[in-house]
């Protein structure tokens, strides 16, 4: 900034407030009702706790060569307001907070099941159709129409790319929600291309000047399951020389 100017104050965080033990163990039951009404929270093994005043909403995720890690998607903060809500914040890569809602414990841990746009984890409306059918994870019949639409068989509402990948192919939710990291710079998937196996699907987002960035995704059973990868831009044009690229790579993603 030039001579003489100020920064901007920066905004100051609201200020929490200090619970009783019962005000804590209502608010976590709470939580954790809403993990077991949600089918994708519930899939995901998602659970609830408290710790020093806040509460997390995380779950642990497996790795194959080393111990399970703790994967936060929320963090509460009760709040000294009048309303006495709480606070929800996602992190981002880099361990920055971001504040996504305010509100009743009810409302926020829906908040976390609905989402659409990736902050969490983007499978919201999947969690909405299977609430809907109120069966779990049981899959709904879907129609393929075309080249790559996909409808719901007794309705004929238009599925979602994350609904047609649960409900029609029959991949795992956390292989749907793959690859979390171009969910988390908010890209939109579109299917390119399909056959019962293989299914090429585009990331795209679009910048403040239009610019659309994106990356492509084949999801395919490799070794009796299924698996997402991220396919090289050049070598992403369809499903053939999508695989074909993964072939030389012997199955290593981008």
């Amino acid at each position: 900034m030039g001579w003489g100017q100020q920064w901007p104050e920066r905004e100051r965080r609201p200020k929490a407030r200090r619970l009783t033990e019962a005000e804590t163990q209502d608010i976590l039951a709470t939580l954790k009702r809403g993990i077991v009404a949600s089918p994708v929270l519930t899939a995901f093994g998602v659970e609830a706790r408290a710790d020093r005043g806040r509460f997390y909403v995380e779950r642990q995720q497996q790795n194959e060569d080393s111990e399970p890690e703790t994967e936060v998607w929320g963090r509460l903060t009760p709040l000294a307001d009048e309303n006495h809500d709480l606070l929800l914040e996602t992190a981002n890569r880099k361990g920055k907070w971001s504040v996504v809602a305010q509100g009743a414990a009810g409302k926020l841990i829906k908040v976390i099941a609905s989402d659409t746009k990736g902050t969490v984890h983007g499978l919201g409306s999947l969690d909405k159709s299977l609430r809907k059918s109120g069966n779990g994870l049981e899959r709904l019949p879907v129609k393929k129409l075309g080249k790559a639409a996909f409808t719901y068989a007794e309705t004929g509402k238009k599925c979602t790319v994350q609904e047609a990948l649960f409900h029609y192919f029959g991949l795992p939710v956390e292989v749907v929600a793959e690859p979390s990291e171009w969910y988390g710079y908010h890209r939109t998937p579109r299917i390119v291309e399909a056959t019962r196996t293989r299914i090429l699907v585009r990331f795209t987002a679009e910048s403040m000047s239009g610019e659309t960035f994106g990356g492509t995704c084949l999801y395919a059973i490799q070794e009796g399951q299924w698996g997402a990868y991220t396919i090289r831009p050049s070598e992403s044009k369809t499903i053939a020389h999508a695989e074909a690229w993964l072939v030389k790579r012997n199955w290593q993603a981008w």
